[in-house]
This record gives C-alpha cells, structure tokens and sequence, in this order.
C-alpha cells in the first residue's frame, strides 16, 4: 500500500494503458489531476543512464531550490544509489511498469524525510517508450526539513508494479497434510 495520492496517479496511469504498452504521454491530461500537479514531474530518456527533466512541479522545484528543467534526474540522487536506480528505471521502462521508490530526503544538518517517488513510464510520438510520468510524494513531517533544499536522495526500497501482480505476493502452491492442493 502506498500513500493515497501515489495509489491515484498509479490508477490514472493504469487507466490510461492500452493492452501491454503504457500509455502516450498525449493520453496524459494534467487537468485530470490538478491537486497533485505541484509534486509531478516528467522526465525523459535521452540515452542510457541521460534522464533530464523536462517538467517539474512547484513542490519539486522548491524542495531542491532550483528549476531543475534540463538537469540529469540521476544528479539529484546519493552517488551510491545512482546506479540501482538507473537499473530499475531501464527495467521499468522495457517492461512498460511503473516502479514507486521509497527515499529519504536528505537536507544539511537536519533528519532525512520519507518520501515515495513514482515513475511511469510512458511513450512519445515515435511510440518508444522515453519518458517517466513522476510524483513526489512525502510521507513525513516535512517540517522536518526546516526550510532547507534537499542535499540528496537515497533509496530505502524500490518496488517494481508488475501488472500481473497488482496487489502483493500472490498464492501460487498450498498444501495440507503435506498434500498439494491448490
């Protein structure tokens, strides 16, 4: 289970889907989603490991202190963390799933704030998939951050959403009395 606001972008993007590909970044309609603009973000992929930013919302933009049009996503992640986080980003885009990274916000000489980021993948004109669909979702006190930028961000846990696999684990063999039965 994920915050609210995160679960309702996944369902729009879902929503938005056709068969097995994501959907055309031209099937997304920000007007559908107006109260979370502030924390979307969209960014593209220009090449392997190349994610700039092509859009950010007011709420992303304040907690890094920049306009971060242009500016590679990866650069906004601990160093140690970069290359986790490309390969999942790769994985999701190929396979067309979005992927919610659970993070902390790191800001200078306060505690680290939680936060989920999503990532959808969606496909341009030329029907690649090369672009994120992106929220920033807190899931702390962001109080916590006393006003400062965020440093960095580091993972704590990448959840891939594998469409056959919505809602968890699901059973695949029980038994009883050492007996299969399912």
């Amino acid at each position: 289970m994920f915050h609210p606001s995160t679960e309702r972008l996944i369902d729009y993007w879902r929503d938005r889907k056709v068969d097995a590909a994501a959907p055309a970044r031209a099937d997304i309609n920000p007007g559908d989603f107006t109260d979370l603009l502030p924390q979307v973000f969209i960014v593209g992929r220009e090449h392997l490991g190349q994610m700039p930013f092509r859009l950010t919302g007011g709420f992303v933009a304040d907690l890094h202190a920049r306009d971060l049009r242009g500016q590679d996503l990866l650069s906004l992640w601990a160093l140690s963390h970069r290359l986790e986080l490309k390969s999942s980003l790769e994985v999701a885009r190929r396979r067309r799933q979005p992927v919610v990274v659970t993070a902390d916000i790191r800001a200078q000489g306060v505690p680290s704030v939680g936060m989920e980021v999503l990532f959808a993948p969606l496909r341009g004109a030329s029907g690649e998939t090369d672009r994120f669909l992106g929220f920033y979702q807190p899931i702390a006190m962001m109080q916590r951050l006393m006003g400062r930028p965020a440093q960095d961000l580091a993972v704590r846990q990448i959840q891939p959403l594998g469409l056959d696999n919505q809602d968890g684990p699901q059973l695949r063999l029980a038994t009883l009395h050492g007996r299969r039965i399912a």
